[in-house]
């Protein structure tokens, strides 16, 4: 990186720089390469895997699959308006949660017979549900779920949890909550932030 930099070019190509450091380092080492771009106004293409990495670093950024480009936007427009469920799963720690069913009259029937709230221009049949965790609240309200796991990180709490048997869900909580496993949750969706993909 330092002999490119040092060429003056026109554009730096960076094949997944940060791969090999341990995570502490590759904060720091994130946060110079930006320094390095705001200083040199250089253009700069990464190529990574690390969805942190690229909406850490990214103006923009351009998702692929199998060759295919799936997505171009900043990295905020990506997180918020993402056009299909891998785009949706790939940006954003930790992923998206999604649900299988259908739309009916106005609300979204999960296969697993739970009825989940949904925009008010919501259309459409067969779909997926995308709520990421932290639109995912505690409500008395909400739909019931089995806690599997709780992990505490601190300034958040990270809630796994089962619906209906099979699906996991994880929410997150700002507050220090601290469920035992097995024992029942209700978690409410926060509507605005609902994402509807069509099945196919």
């Amino acid at each position: 990186m330092g002999r490119a930099i040092v060429r003056d070019p026109q554009v730096l190509l960076f094949d997944e720089p940060l791969r090999n450091l341990v995570a502490k380092l590759r904060v720091q080492m994130r946060t110079e390469i930006k320094q390095l771009h705001q200083r040199l106004k250089t253009t700069i293409l990464d190529v990574t895997h690390d969805q942190v990495e690229a909406m850490t670093m990214a103006d923009r950024i351009v998702v692929m699959r199998d060759d295919i480009i799936q997505q171009i936007g900043s990295p905020l427009d990506l997180y918020d308006h993402p056009r299909n469920v891998f785009v949706a799963d790939f940006i954003g720690s930790p992923a998206m949660n999604f649900i299988p069913g259908t739309v009916q009259d106005g609300v979204f029937v999960a296969h697993s017979t739970a009825q989940l709230p949904l925009p008010a221009n919501a259309h459409g049949d067969a779909a997926t549900y995308g709520i990421r965790p932290e639109h995912l609240k505690l409500d008395d309200g909400g739909f019931p779920a089995e806690v599997v796991m709780i992990e505490p990180m601190g300034s958040s709490t990270q809630i796994i949890a089962k619906v209906a048997e099979t699906l996991m869900m994880m929410a997150i909580s700002s507050e220090r909550l601290a469920p035992q496993p097995g024992s029942t949750v209700r978690l409410m969706p926060q509507v605005a932030a609902v994402h509807l993909f069509d099945r196919d």
